[in-house]
């Protein structure tokens, strides 16, 4: 990737049917059931807190992560729902949150994990979230890894095979927390939007043929969708303002592939579609949802976007600088949130660490030190207009007594990534 020096200078500063999984799972405090009476966040606050934490809280089999979380006595989810709690983000995207039907998954994390206080952190109340369906295990009934066999579903030649790598349709999901109201009725998916339908579209090359962007055949391209796991704009409530729409997807990784890139392009288009949707007009006028609304925000419409991109502005393997077409782009800021853990982590690991042209400082997951290592892969970026109080990513030292616990060393005892936060002023925005 080309390198960018007014960065670092800165940083030196510091043949199936396709069909969805049915409808989405949404919950409210009246729907939330016994013991969830709290009504939400309601006073006007002078800040909100927005956060994206990819827990992985994915698991091998269909149904274990609805065991794991029925009782209060798993480990892992304990260790993610203790720096959820102890980030106390009012508006939170976990991301590789495996989907369960009518939001079972999401009810249980709520109530046995992140309504209980871990190891001295207080519980955080959410009585809102949001979870929907992902094309994660969904089977395409085509050979999409041109390995000669469509693989059988529920095996790694089955998930690659699927709309989105996955063993089972879920895998890999996401929900969204919100201590203040959804506006349900106004929330727009896109997981069935199709690739071709992106005018440009970087789709992938068959290297062995002289035909361009031939990878998938014409009969793949009517059923494959651009979203990986899908994209939700999930307007949030908040009192005395206009709703934020907060942007959540978690684009594929862009490796797992071969000299066409098919992961690597696929990537960059599903960082392109919130950069399309945010700039809105006839650049937007293409995107449809999976109710049939088209088009994407208008300028009066503030927004965060917020997810694991899997792309680093510096580094790893992104296709073509993806992720700066939201870094660069007029209606995004970007803050660039740090940790001192993350300064200590290429300390530690070093290796290709030490070859990286990013600010260590801006990592924000900790991958294998061979390659790619340590990246920002997760970002919580909001719309021009917003005020910006502070910003941070959850990251401890290894002299911090919460490391062991929470961030640890490979095999980590929560998760590679780490929790990124942003605080917002409510004040009127910038421009109005």
């Amino acid at each position: 990737m080309r390198s960018r020096p007014t960065r670092l200078a800165l940083a030196t500063v510091a043949t199936l049917a396709v069909a969805g999984l049915g409808a989405p799972a949404l919950t409210s405090p009246a729907a939330a059931g016994a013991g969830h009476a709290h009504p939400g966040k309601t006073g006007k606050p002078s800040e909100v807190r927005f956060a994206t934490f990819n827990a992985s809280l994915n698991r091998g089999a269909e149904g274990q992560l609805v065991a794991d979380l029925s009782t209060p006595g798993n480990a892992q989810a304990a260790g993610a729902a203790e720096t959820i709690q102890r980030a106390d983000a009012d508006v939170v995207l976990v991301n590789e949150f495996d989907y369960a039907e009518d939001g079972e998954a999401a009810e249980l994390f709520r109530d046995n994990y992140l309504a209980v206080g871990q190891n001295g952190a207080a519980p955080v109340d959410y009585p809102y979230y949001y979870v929907a369906p992902s094309n994660t295990g969904v089977p395409s009934g085509f050979d999409l890894n041109n390995n000669g066999v469509v693989g059988e579903p529920g095996t790694q030649a089955g998930g690659d095979d699927s709309l989105g790598f996955g063993l089972f349709p879920g895998q890999y999901g996401m929900v969204v927390y919100s201590k203040y109201p959804i506006a349900t009725d106004d929330v727009r998916t896109f997981q069935e939007f199709l690739w071709k339908d992106m005018p440009g579209a970087v789709l992938p090359d068959d290297p062995a043929t002289p035909a361009p962007a031939d990878w998938y055949s014409a009969e793949e391209l009517d059923v494959f969708r651009l979203s990986s796991k899908s994209h939700w704009d999930v307007p949030i409530k908040l009192p005395g303002r206009k709703p934020v729409h907060f942007l959540v997807s978690h684009p594929t990784p862009p490796s797992f592939d071969g000299t066409e890139d098919r992961n690597g392009r696929r990537n960059h288009d599903e960082i392109r579609f919130w950069a399309d949707y945010v700039t809105g007009g006839r650049t937007a006028s293409y995107i449809y949802d999976d109710q049939g609304g088209t088009g994407g925000l208008g300028r009066g419409q503030d927004f965060v976007i917020a997810g694991d991109q899997n792309a680093d502005p510096f580094d790893g393997d992104s296709y073509d600088d993806a992720i700066l077409q939201l870094l660069d782009h007029p209606r995004v800021q970007d803050p660039m949130p740090t940790s001192a853990g993350a300064v200590d982590a290429t300390q530690r690991d070093q290796r290709i660490n030490l070859t990286h042209e990013g600010p260590a400082e801006q990592d924000t997951a900790d991958f294998a030190d061979g390659a790619p290592g340590n990246l920002r892969v997760d970002y919580v970026l909001p719309s021009e207009r917003l005020v910006v109080r502070d910003t941070g990513v959850f990251w401890p030292t290894s002299s911090d007594p919460l490391f062991a616990r929470l961030i640890g060393t490979f095999p980590f005892p929560v998760t590679d990534h780490r929790l990124v936060w942003l605080d917002l002023g409510t004040e009127r925005p910038h421009g109005r």
